[in-house]
């Protein structure tokens, strides 16, 4: 699709919006069709101006930044109104930038972080068959991660499995394992960030 051509669909599905027509198809229908130009935009703007977030840990690649993106124009888009294809590419750029200055601010803080997570997977494995308070706690959290990341974290903490075993399961790369399973462990942190195995508490003297 052209340049020119996207604005002119891009215009007349924001002229329906304008038209009070009901929202949420018109939104979904403008997302998949200038899918194709978000796609360029978050891959210019992520490997341009934020080419640390590609590099381990976190490797985040164009399509991980689109699906956030995306995420985020859907809920935008029912209050926001732009009038013009200029402003709604500008307010995709925005989102673009609020998500990845997001992820940057995370980054610096997710060696604690996983640190964290990691001691609340451990005090899980460490509470044997009795479920104490804790480890329901723990176990609730866990259920409350998205799937792909619950997933990776009972496939590799939990069961033991090799990122690469996990990978060749679940049909993806390792780096893809790898990604998800921080995601997992930095949510799980935030979740349970008082979780620490009694071993790690220190003391003056």
């Amino acid at each position: 699709m052209t340049s020119d051509h996207t604005t002119v669909v891009v215009q007349r599905y924001l002229d329906a919006l304008a038209n009070n027509e009901p929202a949420d198809p018109i939104i979904r229908d403008l997302l998949g069709r200038t899918v194709n130009r978000l796609r360029l935009l978050t891959s210019a703007l992520l490997h341009h101006g934020y080419p640390r977030l590609t590099q381990p840990p976190l490797n985040l690649e164009s399509d991980d930044l689109l699906g956030a993106v995306v995420e985020r124009l859907l809920k935008a888009l029912r209050e926001a109104r732009p009038s013009t294809a200029r402003q709604f590419f500008a307010l995709a750029t925005q989102h673009m930038r609020w998500e990845l200055n997001d992820l940057a601010r995370r980054l610096d803080t997710q060696p604690r972080l996983v640190e964290l997570g990691e001691s609340a997977v451990r005090l899980l494995e460490s509470s044997g068959s009795g479920l104490s308070p804790t480890a329901i706690r723990i176990m609730a959290a866990i259920e409350a991660l998205p799937d792909e990341e619950r997933e990776v974290l009972s496939l590799v903490r939990i069961q033991g499995m090799s990122h690469e075993e996990a990978g060749n399961l679940l049909g993806v790369s390792v780096k893809t394992i790898q990604r998800r399973l921080h995601r997992g462990l930095l949510a799980l942190a935030e979740q349970l960030p008082d979780l620490r195995p009694a071993g790690e508490h220190t003391s003056a003297g």
